[in-house]
């Protein structure tokens, strides 16, 4: 009932590539056996290999040979080690909230700056507008002087017309009083000349 136990191809394939620390671990082990096994047949005679039939018992178990202890060799890598993605997106999360709060600060004390520049336009423009207010009643002011001005002017003008209109009319009525006047006396010396002729 039970499946049979299934056939696991063996770790130490050639074609299939070992990791770098990991493979020169396997050799270090490969190479401690071997020299363990070369060192325990070279300390044991031939004598040692009867069989039990001749001794007529059986072998005692061997004791296991110790096997010296053995510390694997330290590969320094060949390069920095990658940091994990991980530990990258926590950095790059922690940097970007840092770098979020630094420009929230940043646009807290632009904001507040552009209140106050707000503020100070604002009084700016009050006062620029209450001086163009009194500028502009001062300009009132000069427009109806000269509105008054140019209707004096007009006024004198006029007048003037009139009055050099009138100096024309007596000019020439003086002209034709003095042309009456010459007649007139003309006429009295025509009149008076028999009046003093010797008789």
């Amino acid at each position: 009932m039970s499946e049979p136990a299934r056939q696991y191809p063996p770790n130490d394939q050639p074609g299939r590539p070992q990791p770098g620390p990991l493979r020169d671990w396997l050799a270090a082990m490969k190479a401690a056996t071997a020299a363990h096994a070369t060192q325990a047949s070279a300390a044991r005679p031939d004598a040692s290999y009867d069989l039990p039939e001749s001794r007529g018992e059986m072998p005692a178990a061997e004791p296991q040979a110790e096997i010296p202890a053995w510390t694997p060799r330290v590969v320094a890598p060949a390069s920095a080690p990658t940091p994990s993605p991980i530990i990258d997106a926590e950095s790059d999360l922690s940097d970007l909230m840092a770098e979020n709060l630094m420009l929230k600060a940043k646009l807290r004390v632009e904001t507040d700056r552009y209140d106050s520049l707000q503020a100070v336009l604002a009084d700016e423009l009050r006062g620029l507008r209450g001086h163009l207010e009194s500028e502009l009643r001062v300009l009132d002011d000069v427009c109806a002087e000269r509105d008054q001005l140019r209707a004096l002017t007009t006024t004198v003008a006029r007048e003037m017309r009139d009055l050099r209109a009138r100096m024309d009319a007596e000019a020439e009525q003086l002209a034709q009083m003095r042309s009456e006047r010459d007649l007139w006396m003309a006429r009295a010396e025509t009149l008076a000349q028999p009046l003093f002729q010797r008789r």
